[in-house]
């Protein structure tokens, strides 16, 4: 055991790794007055990796199994996570049973986690002369460059003009030529703009009077100066200088030179300096909202104030276009007005994009925008702002929940229902807007959960009574809800007026539509060109190497491509198994519609919202505002365009295949088939002129079609809830799925059974399902199977049958034969 001194402190650190425990670092003297939780730590873990740490906690103990390494550096002068960050990265590991480490890894931008990075340098006892080795082409390039200094290995790659340089670095340290080092480095780097300004030597009237004298001749010089002097009132006041100017201002200026103000910098006159400027400025001045809502919703916002007192949450169900977001922008200024920050919840990042326009025109720099699309370094950005006190509002998507808050009063969840606030990979697999009802609790805050077609779990808590409930029923202003026909695919076929896949009913529609200068959505939830290739002669179908699926044909990158894994092929122009030449492609994926609809309408701009169009960062960003301006007539697009986008001129919606989503076989396949009909709908006729929506199905009668054609949510509702409670689904019952995953597919298989045989013995009270093999049974080499376990509510000690659980798959997998296995849980699946 290690000698305590009185004055040693130890620190608990909480490290990015998937281990069920802090790990006691000892605090280097220098640092025991400046150390505080909640700052970053660089330390040593294992022999060789360098990690970046969160300061948990501050004791004297020293540990008893091992001897603790010294902290190397603390990183922040303040705490850079709250104690409030921390309770909920705690509570969020117990809850969705992963590891405090994989929450940490979640939570933290990676521009704040450092990265460990090896460097090449030149072995000091080397030299060309007394070596005995012979070196490649490339060998001897690297060493002559590191002979002025040392190189990491991204930097090596580029000297060579190659990726894999290995082999290369592995031979040189053989060679005894190099050595490698180990050098951290912070990847966060502020934004810094460049600017200028007059030189001491000039910053005085009687200088820039001799100064203008001597430039008299040089006239594209003095016309630099006198622009400066415009802009920066240096005769009225010389510390106006100190700020001076952006020097892409002065040099955007179509009279002024760009050699001569390089010119003037090399004569001293002016000198350049570097600020740091936020990434995110908005320029202008702020509007202030309007206080006008409607009577309707006026009512609704007073009623979710009152529901507030009772509840510390609130269902909002408003219909489509009912005009939601005014209500929001009125409880937002509220709460910032009366002191406290407010998180705004989206699900999507292309519904940031429309609404962050809307938003910052009425809160300005006040703020911030926090999504995956952003780099590294714009996230850091609006992490340090919270801290600095810079923003009081924050729009983003779930990932914002991890964000250092110290007064949080209002959350809003808007279009609560969608499952992409639910995170898949990797853990912690939470669902964002259940970890809003905790932060709640933790800043005593208030959560307003806001959907036209509210979650099951969201609608049962309020018509129960432990969320408030306010319901909008009509759309604003003048306009109506849409009317919606259905296009019958069966009957249209058997009378021959299908084209393609489009009905009759839904061409004609879009013909009408932009007759009158309106535009069309059509939605398909299935991006790609065609699900299926396939080889007429021989039925032969390319299949993924690594997943049980299907190739996808995308005709853009003339490929065919897993969803699941990214593997791709080259589109082959003769089949591989018999030689034949006619492959056809099945199905319609959007890449495919977009092109039929070019064929069809060839005078009308059509644009395609997938994923693989909006990858960039401004992917969607160009693509709305190419339809808000009316430059695309038509936009095709899967699920992105069903979610709270807001057109003026959009009079037709079409769904291009109902039947899929509805036939799905999963127990949510209804509830989601409703919402995402309801919700496309919802984007026509936003306006004074009605809306039209044409779904094509080939199951008119199905009971799902009904119900959204009358829109009678109520019934809906009422029917899913039954139906859920007779089979034992959520909401009244919790699930918990395991998947079991292995490179062998017996293993998997066996691993699975023991384990729910286990479970059967163990978890009394619970209902145990399979194993069974899931739809896609291999994903990235690896053989899959499920276990569901369906938990009553309220019955059974939900942390202590966690544990159990944990316990038992952490016993199974220290068999030799499951060793390499994984399995996966999965909590509250949607």
């Amino acid at each position: 055991m290690p000698e305590l001194f009185t004055d040693t402190q130890f620190a608990e650190v909480l490290l990015p790794v998937p281990i069920h425990k802090l790990f006691t670092y000892r605090v280097p003297q220098t640092l025991n007055d400046s150390i505080q939780i909640g700052q970053r730590a660089i330390v040593q873990f294992g022999d060789r990796k360098i990690l970046t740490g969160i300061i948990i906690n501050i004791h004297q103990k020293p540990p008893v199994e091992y001897e603790a390494k010294y902290i190397l550096d603390l990183l922040d002068d303040y705490p850079v996570v709250s104690e409030k960050q921390l309770q909920l990265m705690t509570w969020m590991a117990g809850y969705y049973c992963c590891t405090p480490g994989e929450v940490m890894n979640a939570a933290l931008p990676s521009g704040l986690k450092l990265s460990s990075e090896s460097f090449l340098q030149i072995n000091p006892a080397f030299t060309f002369e007394t070596t005995s080795f012979e070196f490649s082409d490339r060998e001897e390039i690297v060493l002559r460059r590191l002979v002025q200094g040392p190189l990491s290995y991204s930097e090596v790659g580029k000297l060579l003009g190659i990726k894999n340089v290995y082999s290369i670095i592995k031979s040189l340290v053989g060679k005894e030529t190099v050595l490698l080092l180990e050098e951290v480095k912070d990847k966060y780097k502020p934004k810094t703009e460049k600017k200028i300004r007059l030189t001491e030597s000039f910053n005085n009237p009687e200088k820039l009077q001799e100064l203008f004298e001597l430039l008299s001749s040089k006239p594209k010089q003095e016309s630099v100066l006198l622009k400066y002097l415009q802009l920066v009132p240096v005769l009225q006041d010389v510390n106006s200088n100190e700020s001076g100017v952006a020097k892409n201002i002065l040099a955007n200026d179509l009279e002024i030179s760009e050699s001569s103000i390089k010119t003037l910098i090399k004569q001293n006159v002016f000198e350049e300096f570097d600020v740091i400027v936020p990434r995110l400025a908005f320029h202008g001045e702020p509007l202030t909202p309007s206080s006008l809502l409607s009577e309707v919703q006026d009512q609704a916002k007073q009623e979710i104030i009152t529901s507030f007192t009772d509840h510390s949450a609130c269902l909002l169900q408003g219909i489509t276009g009912s005009g939601k977001t005014e209500i929001y922008i009125q409880l937002i200024k509220q709460a910032i007005d009366g002191g406290s920050q407010v998180l705004y919840l989206l699900p999507e990042i292309a519904l940031t994009t429309q609404i962050v326009q809307r938003l910052q025109k009425i809160f300005g720099n006040d703020m911030g925008v926090y999504h995956s699309k952003f780099s590294d370094n714009e996230r850091v950005e609006v992490w340090n702002g919270l801290i600095q006190g810079k923003y009081k509002f924050i729009v983003g998507v779930r990932s914002s929940i991890f964000l250092p808050f110290d007064n949080l009063g209002l959350i809003i969840v808007d279009e609560e229902h969608d499952p992409s606030y639910k995170q898949q990979e990797p853990a912690p697999r939470y669902h964002a807007r259940d970890v809003t009802l905790m932060m709640a609790q933790l800043h005593h805050a208030k959560v307003l959960l806001a959907s036209a077609t509210p979650s099951l779990e969201s609608f049962f808590n309020a018509t129960t009574g432990k969320y408030g409930y306010v319901k909008l029923t009509k759309r604003f202003g003048e306009a109506t809800l849409p009317k919606i026909v259905l296009a019958d695919i069966r009957k249209e076929r058997q009378q021959k007026t299908v084209k393609g896949e489009f009905t009759k009913t839904l061409l004609k529609s879009i013909e009408e539509s932009l007759a009158g200068k309106e535009q069309v959505i059509i939605f398909q939830n299935r991006r790609g060109y065609s699900p299926t290739v396939t080889c007429e002669t021989c039925g032969w179908t390319p299949k993924c190497v690594n997943c049980a699926v299907s190739l996808t044909y995308h005709q853009f990158k003339h490929a065919m491509i897993c969803h699941y894994c990214g593997y791709r092929e080259a589109m082959p122009n003769n089949c591989p198994s018999c030689g034949g030449s006619r492959l056809l492609t099945l199905g319609y994926g959007t890449e495919k519609l977009e092109e039929e609809l070019r064929l069809y309408f060839p005078e009308k701009s059509v644009q395609r919202m997938d994923l693989d169009t909006t990858r960039s960062k401004t992917g969607y960003e160009s693509i709305i505002e190419n339809f808000e301006q009316g430059k695309t007539d038509i936009l095709v697009g899967t699920q992105m365009v069903t979610k709270g986008l807001d057109f003026d001129k959009v009079s037709l919606v079409g769904v291009f295949n109902a039947d899929r989503m509805m036939h799905f076989p999963d127990f949510r396949s209804h509830e989601r088939a409703y919402q995402l009909l309801t919700q496309v709908s919802g984007r026509a006729g936003r306006r004074e002129k009605p809306g039209l929506v044409v779904i094509q199905t080939s199951s008119p009668d199905h009971y799902v079609l009904d119900l959204v054609l009358n829109h009678k949510a109520d019934e809906f509702y009422a029917r899913e809830l039954n139906d859920r409670q007779v089979h034992g689904y959520p909401p009244f019952t919790r699930l918990i799925e395991l998947t079991v995953r292995h490179i062998d597919k017996k293993i998997s298989r066996d691993l699975s059974s023991r384990l729910a045989e286990e479970f059967k013995d163990q978890l009394h009270g619970i209902k145990v399902l399979g194993p069974g093999e899931p739809m896609v049974g291999k994903i990235r080499n690896q053989y899959l199977m499920n276990i569901l376990l369906k938990i009553p509510k309220g019955k059974i000690d939900l942390p202590a049958m966690k544990h159990t659980i944990q316990k038992i798959n952490e016993d199974f997998l220290k068999i030799k034969e499951y060793r390499s296995a994984r399995i996966v849980m999965d909590v509250d699946p949607v």
